[in-house]
């Protein structure tokens, strides 16, 4: 299993702008050092809260900060771009991240983001499969003619050939719409309902329709390219978890009640909240223990998956949110990967074997020191 942040981002309001910014830099080099697999950036244009413009800027700075996390755009909203000038500024990530670069897309999600720009909200889903169907052949180095009532190209064709075959991923949460589209196109599906107690127990469903819209246009798909997206925090202590959170989760739900229908809402107390969060499955906040629960939980009712996102948010103060991520790797990781395995048996048969070792040692250690002594004498 793979893991990696989609950083909306949801900085906590009243958090320096500027500042949140660049702690999304510094996170992205911080998960590199810990072994992460990748960071995506978000789009959004409104709200105060998910403050990232252009996730290719982002990806652009944080690829001066790494060395191996793969960089997604987590996603672009493509009914607000022309889809020739936005394929030509992929591929120039692709080349400037030397293949480090995931092309994510959706549609758009804040509603004041699309009114803003004059988009009717009900055509953000149909313009979104416009534009993916007309980048996709422009990756794949066609010409292209298009005429639709929101862009056109002219034997469009890009002059730079991709620098690697980077991954194309699609967003999905409650509904087989994300999942066909995947299927379709033959791309990697970002569940990011994963957790949901409805999202999750369609999982297993979304997964058949990929299957079954990739089986149509000659696709195979791969379980190891889908991602699922949940909440996750944890601490040394589910205490420790909970006192940690009461910085940011509770001003994070409120926000996202406006946002979502399925969010969880308004509670009296952090307890009240982290309780519903954990015992409903939707994320974890709590031990090492627990995310591994959780992770073994999405392995079983999904059938099976390749990478788990952590929403990306201010739950807890800086320092705390940084200590959250590397207990994560430290505890968590090697434990869903099976790298204690090897090291446990070694570990195990040194123990098995009783004090033997310590005994030979001693035993030689006599023995060396009495051939010394003899020949000095």
């Amino acid at each position: 299993m793979r893991f990696g942040v989609f950083l909306g981002p949801y900085h906590r309001f009243g958090v320096n702008p500027n500042l949140a910014m660049h702690r999304d830099l510094r996170l992205a080099a911080h998960l590199d050092e810990l072994g992460f697999d990748e960071i995506w950036f978000g789009e959004h244009h409104s709200g105060g809260v998910e403050t990232i413009a252009s996730p290719e800027v982002m990806i652009a700075a944080a690829a001066q900060h790494t060395t191996n996390l793969k960089l997604g755009t987590g996603v672009l909203s493509l009914p607000y771009h022309q889809p020739f000038v936005l394929a030509d500024r992929v591929l120039q990530l692709d080349h400037l991240t030397r293949g480090r670069m995931m092309f994510g897309a959706g549609p758009g999600q804040l509603l004041e983001d699309a009114t803003m720009i004059g988009i009717e909200p009900a055509t953000q889903r149909a313009r979104m499969e416009e534009a993916l169907e007309v980048i996709l052949r422009l990756f794949a180095g066609e010409t292209v003619t298009a005429k639709t009532e929101w862009f056109t190209l002219q034997d469009a064709v890009l002059q730079l050939p991709r620098y690697s075959d980077f991954e194309v991923a699609v967003t999905g949460a409650v509904s087989s719409s994300g999942p066909a589209l995947a299927g379709r196109h033959g791309a990697a599906l970002l569940s990011l309902a994963a957790t949901d107690p409805v999202g999750v127990e369609r999982l297993a469903g979304h997964w058949e329709t990929v299957e079954h819209e990739a089986a149509r246009r000659g696709h195979t798909p791969d379980r190891a390219s889908w991602r699922l997206l949940g909440p996750m925090y944890v601490a040394e202590t589910v205490e420790q978890a909970k006192k940690d959170v009461a910085y940011g989760m509770p001003w994070l739900l409120d926000y996202l009640a406006h946002i979502t229908p399925t969010a969880l809402g308004s509670f009296d107390s952090v307890d009240a909240l982290v309780d519903a969060v954990n015992e409903s499955g939707r994320g974890v906040v709590g031990t090492p223990d627990m995310a591994v629960e959780q992770l073994t939980r999405l392995q079983e009712k999904s059938g099976g998956f390749g990478t788990y996102l952590f929403q990306g948010s201010d739950y807890a103060r800086w320092p705390a949110l940084l200590r959250s991520y590397e207990l994560f790797a430290e505890e968590v990781i090697p434990r869903m990967n099976g790298q204690l395995e090897p090291v446990g048996r070694a570990f195990d048969r040194v123990l098995d074997s009783g004090f033997l070792g310590a005994e030979t040692t001693a035993r030689s250690q006599a023995e060396a020191t009495a051939r010394y002594r003899a020949g000095r004498a």
